[in-house]
């Protein structure tokens, strides 16, 4: 891949990614923490979600009222996220203003405060997002789905938390949290953009490098057993609408099968979007649109891949008909599932899936803060040669590949089928 990053390791283990673009005066700079709902235990499930909440409360240096001003009037764009396995922040800015972004987040690594009114206040907020879900029947549908699929792995639990948690934890909580992970040797700097690397890199060690580095956070070590059984569950919910979602236990991102399945999931649902921070393309011509919504079995279906470090879920989401039942659309779907393990895929249906996948690839890797984005998130579940390499490991795909795995990961007795049954508006 042209253009090649430089990267460095602090001598505090901050790992930094540095890559030249000069297409626009704009610089992107994310700062990545290895910690997400995964290094979570009951009791404190939701945590990482709401220690980023509390990244945006302000330190001495920079108050909370005056960073959005502060970052608006410099005509930059900030945000943050957290998954599974990470936390992100990010600052995309005008190339001269950058350095705000880069002493904001150097300052909030050590000195956030954590005032016991602001997480009182946050605590509000968050106990409000979370009731939020619970009025959306796919967040209802998705939760219990997970929480069946995970029995005592951390991916259990739904990254904004149980609610008995979100009442219950303390300041204390938060803040040992954030001083747990929230050190230089459990970071990742990558900053992409209009400037010179030499001068990035002197200014990054001269912000960052005197931040002692912490302990090696402990991780949450509670391996998924293989599931026994097909497991089928139902919601009941408002609404008027039905959805299905059939979810199969799916490998790590770093795992060889990662890649023949995710060309699967092209010909099946159409390409799953890897980078969440981008949009998407149509999935029309994929096999399960056309038995399901072409049909009208279905208003719409979905396929989700995630890439993660430990073994996670392939989902596929069915918005069902009106005139129709759940039990048909599943059906449709466990026909379609059976061809692709039974026939063998022809050449141009691999080609077409093979091609989709990766201009979706590309759409989401295209633009300064998503070549920016790409250089830490490959290192939040695997390494940035996971990135590099990506479009040539899919274009090794074969149909016998696409076949195997089929066969392997999309098994009835691995997978959780769950219902959501609308309380009014029922077909009788």
């Amino acid at each position: 891949m042209k253009n090649q990053p430089t990267e460095t390791t602090l001598a505090n283990g901050l790992k930094v990614f540095l890559k030249e673009i000069h297409t626009a005066p704009i610089i992107s700079s994310w700062l990545w923490y290895r910690v997400g709902s995964r290094d979570e235990v009951q009791g404190k499930t939701g945590i990482s979600h709401w220690v980023e909440h509390m990244q945006f409360k302000g330190t001495p240096q920079f108050p909370a009222n005056l960073l959005d001003k502060a970052i608006s009037h410099e005509g930059g764009a900030w945000n943050a996220m957290t998954y599974l396995d990470w936390t992100a922040y990010f600052e995309t800015m005008p190339a001269d203003k950058i350095d705000l972004g880069l002493r904001l987040e150097a300052d909030r690594m050590l000195n956030s405060q954590f005032d016991p009114s602001e997480v009182a206040s946050e605590r509000t907020v968050i106990i409000s997002e979370r009731e939020g879900g619970e009025n959306e029947p796919l967040f209802m549908l998705g939760e219990a789905v997970q929480q069946t699929a995970f029995r005592v792995h951390p991916y259990h639990h739904e990254v904004i938390g149980d609610m008995a948690d979100l009442r219950t934890m303390t300041r204390d909580d938060l803040y040992n949290h954030y001083r747990q992970f929230y050190v230089p040797n459990n970071a990742v700097m990558a900053i992409a953009g209009d400037f010179e690397t030499g001068k990035m890199l002197a200014r990054i060690r001269e912000l960052f490098e005197s931040i002692p580095s912490g302990k090696e956070p402990a991780r949450v070590a509670r391996p998924e057993l293989p599931q026994n059984g097909e497991v089928r569950l139902s919601v009941e919910g408002p609404g008027s609408t039905s959805y299905v979602q059939a979810c199969y236990h799916f490998p790590a991102a770093s795992h060889p099968d990662f890649f023949p399945l995710s060309v699967l999931d092209s010909l099946l649902a159409g390409p799953s979007n890897l980078n969440m921070f981008s949009g998407g393309i149509s999935n029309k011509t994929s096999r399960l649109y056309r038995a399901l919504v072409d049909k009208e079995l279905a208003v719409s279906v979905h396929g989700g891949a995630q890439a993660t470090i430990d073994p996670f879920l392939y989902g596929i989401t069915m918005t069902i008909h009106p005139k129709r039942k759940p039990e048909e659309a599943l059906a449709v779907l466990d026909k379609e599932i059976k061809r692709a393990q039974e026939e063998k895929v022809s050449k141009e249906e691999i080609t077409r899936a093979i091609k989709q996948a990766r201009a979706l690839f590309a759409y989401g890797s295209e633009n300064i803060t998503n070549q920016a984005c790409w250089m830490g998130y490959a290192e939040m579940f695997a390494k940035y040669d996971w990135f590099q390499t990506y479009l040539e490991k899919l274009a090794k795909v074969t149909a016998k590949d696409v076949q195997r795995v089929a066969n392997e990961y999309f098994k009835p007795q691995s997978r959780v089928v769950g219902t959501y049954i609308p309380l009014s508006g029922r077909v009788k």
